[in-house]
């Protein structure tokens, strides 16, 4: 299990990360680009999402979120409204804190300007 704490903690580790987290949704991003945000669940039709401080969606490539999802469906799942989005989302409660710390690590990497990594040797 892991909470909004530690997912704060384990994206504070990234080299650059910027946190436009408050107290609704988490919100990181690197060179300007998001690669994890709380997910927003439509409660009711016509009426604005509502962030869940307990999913996370988190960047990946698309052939990833499938793996995830075929491996561990009680950990990993996708909705309609990220159909066809190279982001997976993550049950909060369920993950295992070193698990998500390998996904919020690659997300970043995804999204990280090329300069950035080639200064980090990546």
């Amino acid at each position: 299990m892991v909470d909004a704490a530690a997912v704060r903690r384990l994206a504070a580790a990234l080299p650059e990360m910027v946190d436009g987290s408050d107290d609704r949704r988490l919100v990181f991003e690197v060179g300007g680009k998001g690669f994890a945000w709380s997910f927003n669940e439509r409660v009711h039709p016509k009426k604005p999402r509502v962030p869940r401080l307990d999913i996370l969606a988190v960047r990946c490539a698309m052939e990833a979120k499938e793996m995830l999802i075929a491996a561990a469906p009680d950990r990993f799942f996708d909705d309609d409204h990220y159909k066809g989005f190279a982001a997976v989302l993550v049950r909060l409660d369920v993950v295992d804190e070193d698990e998500l710390e390998g996904l919020l690590r690659e997300a970043w990497r995804i999204r990280a300007p090329k300069a950035l990594l080639k200064r980090l040797g990546m």
